[in-house]
């Protein structure tokens, strides 16, 4: 991708400005993989179409590149593609749906600027939905949300915005609105002009939909009843006042709406030109110190992601920086807020995927992945000029707990470092316990669909076969030393020490456990 050099501060706002980075959130199975690669195929940056399961000679989708992502059709781990769209940079990231991993997709919301929500036509709003909503309403970000399937039988559209405002507080304000019922789709009505676009699917689904524009004599012709319910419907929302504000949409307050299939790409052109006029550009962010780092100032980002061995060609580790202020250089010597050092990024590159391509220059908004940057952990800022560092990135209490173990003594080394990598990366947080030994790590967890990722990757990329113990806790808190001393005479209470930070967690067999704990020992400070 071809960008103007443009070195002065009035060049880094502009650049700044032509950025649109956002995530695509929503409930497992409401099509967000599919979706990321629709509308990479509108920006002509791919040239077909592949199922999420990879159906037929078809590949799978571009952003689910881990393997077993695409055996099973699911998204275990965000990923990053960045592509031009008219005159704008779009930096997208696919984020997995699944619960067990809402420490990525959390990590992810806070290096995009607005987000695209996934409402199946069929299914609603339902519980991880409700939840990504939430964290985008704390985090202040925009939300665009999109009704998809709605080729295949689903409820009632003004049923839809009903749910979204009762149960979330946003005002739904549709942009288009759709001619039939869910599994009837004949196009959509763009409700600012007034133009029906007919949409047909493309033979075979993998390519652009055929989409022609219609007069509405005509469309109401041919579609008859679709045609005047949908006319019904436009004159009471019109009624209703759920108009698109665009201060209230940034303010985070409503919702633009629009309707379609990603796997048939209905729809999708609408959104991502909707999404070039309407999502907003990269701006100033909220430091540690309590004051903005404006998009023109001195070069900062922080690294949200940290990845390994995405390409089999290369077995390297990636960390994903959102570039937050001024201009970066392939090269640059920057510096590490969290030791002050000094850190060169010689090897950086634009991800497309599991591809790349060597990046000389990048603006506020984009993400740029540092090659082998080992030095680097997840929430790390760096910066040049005055001092900055950014917040920390949230962090989840682990709920599930496994002893893991390799019975091969030969693989030792491979299993330590495999254990060492999934730790940087965050996909499990990994204890060091006493009665066990450094043979015998523990993994903690958010759900338990983590440790199945975390062996299935030791054994495919490190070559280690292992086998867990499930120990029988659900809650951990953190403590102080005095503390570890404290809970001695208590049974059926663990402490452990997080390898990342050094923190002493105490283990207990469930809350109830906690309170009855805490009761006992209120200097422990622990949340009963």
């Amino acid at each position: 991708m071809s960008q103007n050099v443009l070195p002065s501060t009035a060049g880094v706002a502009v650049q700044a400005s032509r950025r649109r980075t956002f995530a695509v959130i929503s409930h497992p199975d409401a099509g967000k993989s599919t979706m990321t690669e629709a509308l990479a195929l509108h920006a002509r940056v791919i040239g077909q179409a592949g199922a999420v399961h990879g159906k037929g000679d078809r590949k799978g989708v571009v952003s689910d590149w881990m393997a077993m992502e695409q055996q099973r059709g699911i998204s275990v781990t965000s990923a990053a593609l960045q592509f031009s769209y008219r005159d704008t940079v779009i930096n997208l990231l696919d984020t997995p749906g699944h619960a067990d991993f809402s420490e990525d997709t959390y990590r992810v919301l806070t290096a995009v600027d607005s987000a695209v929500m996934l409402l199946d036509a069929a299914k609603g709003l339902e519980p991880q939905t409700l939840k990504l909503f939430e964290v985008c309403r704390q985090r202040q970000i925009p939300v665009m949300t999109f009704i998809n399937k709605w080729d295949r039988p689903g409820h009632d559209a003004l049923a839809l915005l009903d749910e979204i405002e009762q149960r979330i507080g946003l005002r739904p304000t549709p942009l288009t609105w759709p001619v039939g019922i869910a599994g009837h789709f004949h196009g959509v009505i763009d409700r600012r002009t007034g133009v029906f676009t007919r949409m047909q699917r493309s033979p075979g689904g993998s390519d652009l939909a055929i989409e022609q524009e219609m007069d509405p004599a005509e469309a109401a012709q041919q579609f008859g009843a679709d045609w005047e319910t949908a006319a019904e419907e436009l004159d009471l929302l019109a009624m209703t006042g759920a108009d698109h504000d665009q201060a209230a949409f940034l303010a985070g307050t409503s919702t633009p709406v629009l309707f379609g299939a990603a796997v048939a790409n209905l729809g999708v052109r609408q959104l991502l030109n909707l999404l070039v006029e309407l999502a907003p550009p990269p701006a100033a962010r909220p430091t540690v110190a309590g004051n903005d780092q404006p998009v023109d100032g001195t070069f900062s980002g922080f690294v949200f992601k940290i990845q390994a061995n995405m390409n089999r060609a290369h077995r390297d580790q990636v960390a994903f920086m959102r570039i937050c202020s001024g201009r970066f250089e392939r090269g640059m010597v920057v510096k590490h807020a969290v030791t002050g050092k000094p850190f060169t990024t010689k090897y950086a590159q634009q991800i497309f995927g599991q591809g790349r391509d060597t990046i000389d220059e990048a603006y506020p908004g984009d993400v740029v992945g540092l090659v082998n940057a080992t030095a680097l952990g997840i929430g790390d800022t760096l910066y040049t000029g005055d001092p900055v560092q950014y917040l920390p990135l949230p962090s989840f209490a682990p709920e599930h707990f496994a002893v893991v173990r390799t019975s091969d003594t030969s693989a030792f080394k491979r299993f330590r470092r495999g254990i060492e990598q999934l730790d940087g990366e965050g996909v499990v947080q990994v204890l060091r316990s006493d009665q066990r030994g450094e043979q015998a790590p523990v993994l903690a967890a958010v759900g338990p669909m983590q440790f199945e990722v975390a062996t299935y990757r030791l054994e495919a990329e490190f070559g280690v076969q292992v086998q867990l113990e499930f120990l029988p806790y659900e809650v951990a808190a953190r403590i102080d030393p005095a503390g570890r001393e404290s809970l001695r005479s208590e049974g059926s209470v663990e402490v452990m020490t997080r390898v990342r930070d050094d923190a002493l967690l105490a283990l207990f067999a469930n809350k109830w456990r906690m309170r009855s704990v805490a009761g006992r020992h209120p200097d422990l400070g622990l949340d009963a």
